[in-house]
Formats: structure tokens, C-alpha cells, sequence
């Protein structure tokens, strides 16, 4: 027969279960009036009540309007207390550096946005971006951290914080991200690879479209964000997805990895440049071929210009293209994404980059991989890495560690960490 002390540890189980899943249910929308909760849950209603009432005094909701009645007293509406605490999003670019401030239920509060190369090093890097986030926390009421997203341009180990031989991030391979934010704003961070953080916000973007979505970026490099069952898939180490890396048929160009024939070292934006002022050094003309100093060729010049008719542009962006596609193909064929979202500067070429993606895509995969797929481009919006940063870190508080420190009202970095 079963102590009494485990009779009450289990039923102590069972009620922060039921809370748990009660504050996350209001969170989401899934259930928010406390009819609703009880019909969804099975729970009876005084049970419900007092759970509802339990997390209302610990802070995580609150009571909201009535609801429309169906038949006798209408019932009072729950929300969320999003307001009770902010998430940091620090998105690291290879040639900017984005921040921004977002409540608990992931809408972007304020954001500063500048220029910077990031082979400058983790600390000065660091240094800026935090002077930045200094700024807009100090244009926002002050309202307690409650967790940390860092995006970086390269792979990164998800479990301590570290990049991994990123090859355009010298100076950062297991520079310690994490415990830089950690110090200073006394708040749970957690560091993912830059396209990471875009697939997460296309994912909640396209909530109901499909639970499995690949994002794949093709700016100055190339990488892919891959979803399954509206879960990031980071493999064993965060390496899945890197596509950027993959080795194109017949190419020899030297990659800034250190390896030949990559992806990114044939049709990443950088690649793309480096061919574009080779060609207008040999004698091509155009509207590309209009360079200087004060005007050099970029990844964005080369997408305007091919969507403006310029020669030189639209043969670099198709080529691109053709081989993105070869590679996306691979893992349409092992993945079977439902939505497949293509981003970054090179891509901004919009419908002349898509077709080709598609044409290349549709050819070389199964006819079963591709029969309800959606190639698409991503929303031209240079906030989408904050909300992705947003969504990532509420999955972590909510989905992944809530269990830890529900008890004590909000999130802490000793709570987050006894665990793993």
C-alpha cells in the first residue's frame, strides 16, 4: 500500500500538472474561459476554480472581459499576464547587429538596428550589442528580463551557448555567449544559429498551414531552419540544417570553411559577388557594372538589379538558384516539408530566384515529397528575427523548462540551469 507521503507528493504532482497546463492553455488560446478549461481538461468545476484561482495569485492570469453567453450567465474570459515580464532578442548578422524587446506573449515592444561586421570579435561585438539593448530597455518601463534570445551567424552547440568553428566568426568558436547575457541582465539566455530564430518565427507565422516547414536563407551565406511536428530540429550537436555546406557537383571554389566546391562558395551571396566583380572586371556591362566606391556590388545590388533586367544579375541569381534548389531538393526528399520558405538578400530577387527553386525542386524530388508542397518567399520584414528569437525563448519557458520555476512566479537562471 502506497505512504501517505507519496499519496501527497503524488497529488501535489497532479495539481501543478494540472496548473501547468491550465496557465498554457489560457496562454495560447486553447481554452479561455473556465467553462471551456473544464471541458477541454475533464477536470470538474470547483477543481478547475480553484486552479484558475491559484494561478491567478501567482501572477500568470488574470480575469478579462465576459465571453458571449450561450445560454444562461455569461462566462468571465482568462488572459494571459503577458505584461509581467519581457524577452531580449539580440539577432547577430555577419554585417549588422538587430535588437529589440518583445512581452511574454511574443509582440516585438521596440527594436535599434545598425550596421557592424561581426569578424570583429565576440567582445567588441558583444559590447555593442549590449550598449544597444541598454538603450531600448532604457525607453521601456522597467519590467523584469525574463529570458534571453541570442541569434549568430554560424553553428552553434544549443546545449551550452557556444559557437562551433563558425567559418565567417573568427575569434568566436566556444566563446561563451551565454554567460555574457547571463551576467548582465541576471535572466536565462539561450544562443541558436541565426536561421533558427527565422524558422521559428515562420513556424508561428504559419501556425496552420503545416507542422513541418523548412526556412532557408540564402544571404551572404546559406543555412536552413528545419521544423518537425512544429518542433525545431537542431540534431545531435546543432548542425542539422547547414546546408551551406554541402558539396555542389563539379564545383572547386574555395569556401570560407576551409573546404571546396560548398554551396555557399558557389551560390551564397558572397560567392555571388565575388563572381560579379570578376565578370565586370573582365569587361561586362550593365546596370550592375555601375560600381565604385560609394556604390559597391552587394548581395541586395545584385537581386535589384536582376529584378530590374540587368544581364549580369540574372544569370548570377538563376545559377544560384539552380544550385539552392539541387541542395533543398536532398532535403525535400529526406525531410517531406509541407512549406518550404526561402529568405535572405540573394532571394529578395523574389519570383526570377522562386521559379528556378521550384523548377530545380519539383525535378529532382519524389513525386510524393512534393505533392502537397508550398515553395514560398518570406515575408520582407527585417523584424522577423526578433519575433523568432521571441518564439524561441517562449518555447523554452513555456514548453520546455516551466515545470522548473512556475513555483516562484518567474523564470531565474539557477532554476533554469539545476536541470539542465
Amino acid at each position: 500500500m502506497a505512504s501517505q507521503s507519496t499519496l501527497r507528493f503524488g497529488a501535489q504532482t497532479d495539481e501543478m500538472t494540472s496548473l501547468l497546463r491550465i496557465v498554457n492553455m489560457v496562454r495560447t488560446g486553447e481554452a479561455t474561459t473556465r467553462p471551456e478549461i473544464g471541458r477541454v481538461t475533464g477536470l470538474g468545476r470547483g477543481v478547475v476554480t480553484q486552479r484558475v484561482d491559484h494561478a491567478i495569485d501567482l501572477g500568470y492570469l488574470e480575469d478579462g472581459d465576459f465571453s458571449p453567453s450561450s445560454g444562461g450567465r455569461a462566462p468571465r474570459s482568462l488572459r494571459f499576464r503577458g505584461d509581467r515580464g519581457i524577452i531580449i532578442v539580440c539577432a547577430l548578422g555577419a554585417l549588422h547587429i538587430h535588437v529589440g524587446i518583445a512581452a511574454l506573449t511574443g509582440d516585438i515592444l521596440d527594436q535599434s538596428h545598425r550596421a557592424w561586421d561581426i569578424s570583429r570579435g565576440p567582445a567588441e561585438t558583444l559590447e555593442a550589442a549590449t550598449a544597444m539593448i541598454d538603450e531600448v530597455l532604457a525607453r521601456s518601463p522597467e519590467t523584469p528580463v525574463w529570458g534571453i534570445a541570442v541569434g549568430v551567424p554560424g553553428p552553434v552547440d544549443f546545449a551550452t551557448g557556444r559557437p562551433v568553428a563558425p567559418p565567417i566568426m573568427p575569434g568566436w568558436n566556444g566563446f561563451d555567449v551565454r554567460r555574457w547575457f547571463e551576467q548582465r541582465y541576471e535572466a536565462p539566455v539561450w544562443v541558436d544559429n541565426d536561421v533558427n530564430l527565422l524558422a521559428f518565427g515562420e513556424q508561428a507565422r504559419r501556425r496552420d498551414e503545416s507542422p513541418d516547414l523548412i526556412y532557408c536563407k540564402v544571404g551572404s551565406g546559406i543555412g536552413a531552419g528545419l521544423i518537425s511536428q512544429r518542433r525545431i530540429h537542431r540534431g545531435a550537436n546543432g548542425a542539422a540544417g547547414d546546408i551551406g555546406h554541402v558539396r555542389v557537383r563539379d564545383a572547386d571554389a574555395l569556401c570560407r570553411c576551409g573546404k571546396v566546391g560548398c554551396l555557399e562558395a558557389v551560390a551564397g551571396g558572397w560567392a555571388l559577388v565575388r563572381d560579379a566583380e570578376l565578370a565586370i572586371a573582365e569587361g561586362a556591362t550593365g546596370m550592375l557594372a555601375q560600381s565604385g566606391p560609394d556604390n559597391p556590388v552587394t548581395p541586395e545590388r545584385i537581386s535589384r538589379a536582376a529584378e530590374d533586367g540587368d544581364a549580369l544579375a540574372i544569370t548570377l541569381i538563376q545559377r544560384s538558384a539552380r544550385d539552392v534548389g539541387e541542395s533543398i531538393a536532398a532535403l525535400v526528399n529526406m525531410f517531406n516539408p509541407g512549406v518550404i520558405v526561402i529568405g535572405g538578400a540573394v532571394s529578395a530577387a523574389g519570383e526570377l530566384f522562386l521559379a528556378e527553386v521550384r523548377q530545380r525542386v519539383y525535378e529532382l524530388s519524389l513525386p510524393l515529397a512534393t505533392r502537397d508542397l508550398s515553395i514560398v518567399q518570406s515575408v520582407d520584414d527585417v523584424r522577423e528575427p526578433l519575433r523568432g528569437g521571441a518564439e524561441m525563448v517562449r518555447e523554452q519557458l513555456f514548453d520546455v523548462t516551466f515545470p522548473r520555476w512556475f513555483a516562484d512566479g518567474r523564470p531565474t537562471v539557477a532554476a533554469i540551469r539545476a536541470n539542465g
